[in-house]
């Protein structure tokens, strides 16, 4: 072991996930990255290709990285997608990859590490939500779906693996300007019933995308907040974003959504 703390990123080559893997890089880390790609992006980031749906290949990896470092000290599970449509219309094999890949992707490197965490009596565990989970938004439902149960996830792991050291973080990003937004799995299909609403919605989705945060002052962000001394259960990244999040908790429901519905789903 050289003494270095150990950090691993999923989804860590593109977007967010290299952004955030190179500010932990430039902190002293040592730094993983599991990704499907065949080769990294970031110089001086360990590349580990790693489907996270796949068990027994995060097991693999985990495995392989705590044998060489002796140790897992951060764990950020970022690797995810997103599909658009409408509920009504969404192909059921779609939706499940959507859960599978955000949220049972994030379940399968938990699995993993938490062993090693536990035994080592330290860690951080930091998973990657959206203000989408808490603002639910229209014809992008299992996305935001898959989002909230990161959360509602994270806020029951935290309290199960306090008395062991272990920290969990969820991390709320708004609009990112990555490649996200072309990578979307996007469905019109229903458009004509629903009047057009279905690609209108996605076309001011990927405008607030392509307008929004760098990845790399995201990454800088989410470093920021997973490596506080006394971190928060949760942080959201981007003012408007926490502004919103703020009025979730003192707007009624109706009110809140007759506001959403106004911006996503006319």
């Amino acid at each position: 072991m050289n003494g270095k703390k150990q950090a691993i990123v999923t989804g860590g080559s593109s977007g967010i996930g290299a952004a955030t893997a190179k500010a932990l890089l430039d902190r002293g880390y040592d730094v993983y990255e599991f990704s499907r790609r065949e080769a990294g992006t970031v110089s001086g980031v360990k590349h580990i290709q790693c489907d996270v749906t796949d068990e027994e290949q995060v097991d693999m990896a985990v495995f392989g990285v705590y044998d060489t470092a002796e140790r897992i000290d951060i764990v950020i599970n970022n690797a995810g997608f997103g599909i658009s449509g409408a509920i009504e219309f969404t192909d059921s094999a779609a939706d499940r990859k959507q859960m599978d890949v955000n949220f049972f992707g994030m379940v399968n490197m938990n699995h993993a590490v938490l062993p090693i965490m536990r035994k080592q009596k330290s860690g951080r565990i930091i998973n990657i939500s959206s203000v989408a989970a808490p603002i639910a938004i229209p014809f992008q439902a299992y996305y935001s779906a898959s989002k909230a149960a990161i959360e509602a996830y994270s806020l029951a792991l935290l309290n199960e693996v306090r008395p062991f050291g272990v920290k969990v973080v969820t991390i709320l990003p708004g609009d990112i300007h990555t490649g996200f937004t072309s990578a979307r799995e996007k469905s019109a299909e229903g458009d004509k019933e629903y009047e057009g609403r279905i690609s209108r919605s996605v076309a001011v989705m990927e405008h607030d995308e392509e307008t929004g945060m760098t990845p790399e002052k995201a990454g800088e962000k989410i470093v920021q907040y997973a490596l506080k001394k006394n971190p928060a259960p949760e942080y959201v990244i981007g003012g408007e974003y926490k502004l919103f999040v703020f009025l979730k908790r003192l707007l009624p429901t109706r009110t809140l959504y007759n506001l959403v519905g106004r911006i996503y789903a006319k």
